[in-house]
């Protein structure tokens, strides 16, 4: 792939100075524990996005002509703590720059550097979680920066919300917190429709950094992650889902995680893709936003 900018863009709108927004790849795959091939996620995105219509039906807008840089990924890290500095101060650059950040997994553990580097620049922020698996262990084969730890760590740092849950360990019950963890198959079950939505965004404060594991999504329309489960949520509730939490709070940051990318089935890397743009479109839809 010669272009490895997201969006296949030009230098005209590609330039890291006039961008408002900076993508950030991290092809990182050290602690994934089952399917490996998240190292790939990046790149497959990167392809993918280059073949997607810049013109978003549903915002009537060309997000693009803002600007979106991609930088150079974070690589050579010796292990998951090196790969978390590494991001932690990148995405710090990035803030300073006062510039959007759209980081690329990678598996769920590369997101810890971005908490952290967010941590500096808000007082007082939420992490919103979009995943299959809780990932609230306090260590997991003996590192506390494991993917199955990330939701821990954004403990750490910033208030949390869980949507779309429906895989934990019993062991992550005590970092847990029942009354911001939204089950799966508690929003299926739901017989006020989407008011689960506006339950989510009462636990959230004003700005919101969100972090996408792909195995958030169905299998059937995303089988390409390294631990898939099903029961999982489809992309128009999803899509509406961040629509609402666009409306009602400042979304800060974003990240998506986990693509474990298939030769033969092409569709999940351009339903990321499109995720991150469509979001995006969201976003910067009004200039004051």
């Amino acid at each position: 792939m010669e272009n490895k900018n997201y969006g296949g863009l030009e230098p005209e709108f590609s330039n890291y100075e006039n961008a408002q927004i900076v993508v950030l790849p991290v092809p990182y795959d050290g602690t994934s524990t089952w399917l490996k091939g998240a190292d790939k996620g990046p790149d497959a995105i990167l392809e993918a996005s280059a073949n997607m219509e810049l013109y978003d039906i549903e915002t009537d807008s060309e997000v693009y002509t803002r600007g979106i840089a991609t930088v150079e990924p974070v690589t050579e890290a010796t292990s998951p703590e090196a790969m978390s500095a590494e991001v932690e101060k990148r995405v710090d650059a990035i803030l300073n720059d006062h510039k959007f950040p759209v980081i690329l997994g990678g598996e769920h553990s590369v997101s810890i550097g971005a908490f952290r580097a967010f941590a500096k620049h808000h007082e007082k922020f939420s992490v919103l979680q979009l995943d299959a698996h809780s990932d609230m262990r306090s260590e997991y084969e003996g590192s506390a920066h494991n993917h199955a730890c990330v939701m821990a760590r954004a403990k750490e740092v910033a208030t949390v919300a869980q949507v779309g849950i429906r895989s934990s360990a019993a062991e992550e019950k005590e970092n847990i917190m029942p009354d911001r963890i939204f089950y799966a198959h508690e929003l299926h079950d739901a017989k006020e429709g989407n008011n689960w939505m506006y339950m989510v965004s009462q636990k959230l404060h004003d700005d919101v950094y969100v972090t996408i594991d792909l195995d958030v999504f169905d299998p059937s329309i995303m089988p390409s992650t390294g631990t898939p489960e099903p029961d999982g949520l489809y992309y128009r509730e999803v899509l509406n889902f961040l629509r609402l939490i666009n409306e009602r709070h400042n979304i800060i940051g974003l990240d998506i995680v986990e693509l474990c990318p298939n030769d033969v089935n092409k569709a999940p890397d351009f339903t990321a893709s499109k995720l991150i743009y469509q979001i995006l479109s969201m976003k910067f839809e009004n200039s004051d936003k």
